[in-house]
């Protein structure tokens, strides 16, 4: 027999786009079978539930998870009477009490029953189950702790699994340290604006615009000077500010959108649809409720709200251009602002996605963890009719029929799998590709001093040395010896390359441990 959230949904006719990944069965024995993210549970006929609402909620409370979108969805197919009917039979009973409020907060709607006079406060969600809001707010007509973490315009949830709470578990400040001690002290200082401009070039290429010159070098300045600085990054201000400072600031259509629109790309034959944004209607309260997230949040892991706020940001899409670049901006700035990472510090997280197959298919996937449900559930809800030109500007045929049905997974995403997938990007950006980069400026460095102990020259020459002999197999080419006449005795280019090779040589041992 199936009980819980899954036994209510086939029972009210309820289809979330966000599936719910537990289905609860009375069978003979306790068993648990997992398979493709889903879980099935098997309970001995001791836990079967009243064959009601309140039986099957109350089983579901207890021993499946969390589910906002299925929950608004429930409460709106079912009305308040079961809801009341369950509060007035067990008026103290805390499983009643958090269906109550759960109801009241997702629906906006008062129940008919009165408030609870006495009983010991209980967490709407469990704090070591769920990212939940750090100092929760006090319901006293439920006498519940809501530590909900946003706003019912927008709530997202993160399930605190085995595997999340060990990619939490990674201490940032640590490994960056550890990179001082290998490589010398302000190794991160001296690599910021290389870091800074390679998160940059690579943020670009994330967006296929590989080629855009000038607007690399604007999102560095705007990486440089906003990040961790600049005042409250979701308000609508700075969005628009982040925007020009990538764009242009003569681009047109900056500021929050006022148009539809979706992600996808073209071809000769028609537009592909990847993903569809909330309405331009909506944006203000979402955007609102991602503040009200990163305010409730403060004081919990780093990587979690980092990955939270990016994810969340890029899924509300607020801009019209610019979102997956603000989207990644706001990992470091989140980093920064809980000081995880030193203040000028930028952690190149796009050149890792980018530095491999494997993490650039898992960007892929950690955004179509949300979106490709989203897109399943509503394929043949969308259409191209009739181009309108937009309030912004925005000249657009796109229709999407659903928009009022699609509110309820908007406003209530997942999150769990983008936040494992962030904290792997970022663990793995300090321990190797950092790590790479700092080996890559000491041995720059080293190999400049001992050029100059050989041959005195300014750094500019030095610089176009060394990547000449290193790029040349530790051969003084032909042509360089043109540009540097000195270099034509064979004693002199013998003694620069020996000096510049020893540099790259002695801190390759250095970084592998071995002796000198």
């Amino acid at each position: 027999m199936l009980v819980g959230f899954k036994a209510l949904a086939e029972r009210y006719g309820i289809t979330p786009v966000q599936p719910l990944r537990i289905e609860s069965v009375i069978g003979t024995i306790r068993a648990s079978l997992q398979a493709e993210g889903l879980l099935e549970n098997k309970y001995p006929p001791s836990y079967l539930p009243n064959d009601d609402f309140a039986g099957h909620f109350e089983f579901g409370l207890k021993y499946e998870e969390i589910h906002l979108e299925f929950f608004a969805r429930l409460f709106a197919a079912v009305g308040p009477e079961p809801v009341e009917a369950w509060c007035r039979n067990a008026p103290f009973g805390q499983y009643a009490r958090r269906a109550g409020f759960l109801f009241e907060w997702l629906t906006g709607q008062r129940l008919d029953v009165p408030d609870v006079a006495n009983g010991a406060y209980v967490n709407a969600i469990s704090p070591t189950a769920y990212l939940a809001r750090t100092t929760p707010l006090r319901s006293r007509r439920w006498r519940v702790n809501d530590n909900l973490p946003g706003t019912t315009a927008f709530c997202p949830l993160v399930r605190r699994t085995e595997a999340i709470q060990q990619a939490l578990r990674f201490d940032l400040k640590a490994a960056l340290r550890e990179l001082d001690r290998v490589f010398g002290p302000d190794i991160l200082m001296r690599t910021a604006t290389w870091l800074t401009l390679k998160e940059s070039r690579a943020s670009f290429l994330i967006e296929k615009e590989a080629d855009q010159a000038d607007r690399i070098q604007r999102f560095a300045h705007v990486i440089e000077q906003y990040c961790g600085h600049i005042d409250d990054a979701l308000a609508v201000q700075s969005l628009q500010t982040l925007q020009a400072g990538i764009l242009g600031k003569d681009a047109p259509g900056l500021g929050v959108r006022r148009s539809p629109v979706f992600v996808g790309q073209a071809t000769l034959r028609e537009d592909i649809v990847h993903y569809i944004a909330p309405p331009f209607e909506d944006l203000a309260l979402m955007l609102a409720g991602l503040k009200v997230f990163e305010v409730a949040t403060r004081g919990a892991e780093s990587l979690a709200r980092a990955a939270a706020l990016a994810f969340g940001f890029v899924y509300i899409h607020p801009m019209r251009d610019g979102n997956g670049r603000i989207h990644r901006f706001l990992i470091n700035d989140t980093l920064a602002r809980d000081q995880a990472i030193p203040d000028g510090v930028i952690l190149p997280i796009s050149a890792t996605i980018t530095g491999s197959l494997a993490f650039r298919t898992g960007y892929d996937k950690a955004l179509e963890a949300f979106s490709r449900p989203f897109m399943r559930h509503y394929a043949a809800a969308y259409r191209f009719g009739k181009f309108i030109t937009y309030e912004d500007g925005t000249r657009s045929n796109f229709v999407f029929d659903e928009y009022a049905d699609a509110r309820y997974a908007w406003r209530f995403p997942d999150l769990t799998e983008q936040v494992l997938y962030t904290a792997g990007v970022v663990a793995r950006t300090i321990r190797i590709d950092m790590a790479d980069e700092a080996r890559i400026l000491v041995e720059f460095q080293l190999a400049q001093a001992r050029l100059k102990e050989v041959v005195e020259m300014p750094d500019q020459d030095a610089s176009r040395i060394i990547r000449s002999i290193k790029e040349n197999g530790w051969i003084v080419s032909g042509k360089l010896k043109q540009q540097y006449p000195q270099l034509a005795s064979a004693r002199v280019a013998a003694s620069v390359v020996q000096a510049v090779r020893s540099a790259f040589d002695d801190q390759e041992d250095v970084s592998t441990g071995k002796s000198a």
